[in-house]
């Protein structure tokens, strides 16, 4: 095992009916701003709820937050803090709000060009307004991480942040203000949170066998739930584990004393860019081909994968390898989401682009050794055809 730090200071209020709690979580006296997406809390009753937990309380409220938040609109959100010095943000919402709220946190006192925060993947944050957030789509984990992800339309970049100060000061996980979700969204973060985990587990040995028995568990209870609470929207028991799973997949405690990938992600991120497809679709296109292209590298734990996620033994082991790959596929496929390019009307007319675009944002050694070139990253995008 490496050696590792973890820290991780938000506070989980988790369960039924605890939207309420927020109250004694945030300073009396602060000016809250609360922060939002398209809308849907107004009429699934999660806003009423936050509203009237903080009945007494100054509040303003800026929402249109975008799904892969752009740095336009949460720049308005920037401006409106300075005008109105709100001090203190609540994101309302899933990880697209979230990401944008930390964003917005730490941009509000940055004296440079905000962006500068983004392209220098958070070096540049020295402080940020405090924040909460209740959370409405379990997928990201961004309501118990420091991390974000921000999209730059002009530049047509989609890059990742993070810095110690956007922790939220706590997220509340209501498992029943996910019953209304549309099942594609619920798809969707199964499929995140299963490709968080992957990022950090199909990788090299280093003999953490903690950490990989709890990545495991996690595999295991999605591909459980996944199917459940697309058949069973209002199960509770399987709402409550799915949220659960998702923040655990990306809180820091699987990264600890591991290696890392996160290519599927990074070349995910620049086909969202480009494209506009969704980003938990990019990686199930995404990660298949890197257990293909990379099945040298990960040989080691893509057959612990295969044995102890989805009992396959029999076979040499490239047989487990491509039985394995293909298990993958099908739980993907399963959700309904689909898992090649050309499902979404995408060629390879794509992908000189999107080795431009890796190579425009330094994303040049990617994967756990750093060892993915761009030529790597090409045939990869190949493999996704």
């Amino acid at each position: 095992m490496n050696n590792f730090k973890l820290y991780n200071p938000t506070k989980i209020i988790f369960g039924k009916g605890t939207i309420k709690d927020i109250a004694a979580e945030i300073p009396q006296n602060a000016r809250i701003l609360i922060t939002y997406g398209g809308g849907s809390i107004k009429h699934n009753g999660v806003y009423d709820q936050v509203r009237k937990a903080l009945a007494d309380r100054r509040i303003g409220e800026f929402g249109g937050i975008e799904p892969n938040p752009t740095y336009e609109t949460l720049m308005r959100c920037v401006h409106m803090i300075r005008e109105e010095q709100f001090d203190y943000l609540l994101a309302v919402g899933g990880g697209s709000v979230i990401d944008g709220t930390k964003f917005i946190a730490a941009a509000v006192t940055y004296e440079g060009e905000p962006w500068e925060l983004v392209q220098t993947y958070g070096a540049k944050i020295k402080q940020s307004l405090p924040f909460g957030s209740v959370l409405t789509l379990p997928a990201s984990g961004s309501e118990m991480n420091n991390g974000a992800v921000i999209t730059h339309k002009g530049l047509n970049a989609k890059l990742p942040f993070a810095h110690p100060s956007l922790f939220p000061r706590f997220s509340v996980l209501d498992p029943t203000v996910t019953y209304s979700l549309p099942a594609k969204q619920i798809a969707n973060g199964v499929v995140d949170a299963f490709v968080h985990v992957t990022e950090q587990y199909l990788t090299y040995p280093v003999n953490a066998k903690l950490q990989d028995r709890f990545a495991e568990s996690l595999l295991l209870t999605l591909i459980e739930e996944g199917p459940k609470a697309l058949a069973e929207p209002e199960n509770y028991d399987v709402r409550a584990n799915l949220m659960w799973c998702a923040t655990l997949a990306l809180n820091g405690l699987l990264s600890a004393g591991v290696p890392q990938d996160w290519a599927t992600h990074m070349i995910g991120h620049e086909m969202t860019a480009l494209s506009g497809l969704d980003h938990a679709r990019t990686l199930a296109v995404v990660l298949p081909a890197v257990m293909k292209i990379r099945a040298g590298e990960k040989k080691e734990k893509i057959l612990q994968y295969a044995e102890r996620v989805w009992g396959i033994t029999d076979g040499d082991e490239q047989a487990r390898i491509d039985a394995a790959i293909e298990k993958t596929r099908a739980f993907f496929e399963s959700m309904k989401v689909p898992t090649r390019l050309c499902d979404y009307n995408l060629n390879e007319a794509i992908i000189p682009t999107l080795v431009e675009q890796l190579k425009a944002h330094n994303m040049i050694k990617l994967g756990e050794k750093r060892d993915i070139t761009p030529d790597v990253a090409e045939a990869i995008l190949k493999a996704c055809l």
